[in-house]
């Protein structure tokens, strides 16, 4: 009897998500793209939503967008009394998709929708991720 092994089977691409990520570990970020629509999709699919077209490749996000929606969480203050608040934000990327984020390098509450923003890949928790700064 033979044994399988979870996961992809040997010689499979790796799914979209771990392509994103991996585009982000090279400190990219990516969109992807239907080749026959030019229409931009997030989050990384197999599929576009709306057409099903499976026509989709990497591009580089051009990193612009406005902000679409924000928050503030808020947190206990740290010991040294510094505040560890930080916001939520949505972000309606130029391509046209919109992605949840935060936008840093400004105070938590003086994030307001309309701001335009600029993307960067940061580490987060120790992975790298999206985040974005006034542009």
């Amino acid at each position: 009897m033979s044994e399988q092994k979870s996961g992809p089977a040997a010689g499979t691409a790796p799914g979209p998500e771990a392509v994103f990520r991996a585009h982000l570990a090279e400190g990219k970020f990516m969109l992807q793209r239907s080749a026959s629509a030019g229409v931009h999709v997030f989050y990384p699919r197999v599929a576009v939503p709306s057409t099903g077209e499976t026509d989709l490749e990497w591009v580089e996000a051009s990193g612009l967008g406005t902000v679409y929606a924000t928050t503030v969480t808020r947190q206990r203050p740290n010991p040294d009394g510094s505040s560890a608040d930080y916001n939520i934000a949505i972000i309606a990327l130029d391509e046209g998709p919109r992605m949840m984020s935060r936008v840093e390098g400004i105070a938590p509450d003086k994030v307001t929708i309309g701001m335009r923003v600029k993307a960067r890949v940061a580490t987060v928790d120790g992975a790298p991720n999206v985040v974005f700064d006034p542009a």
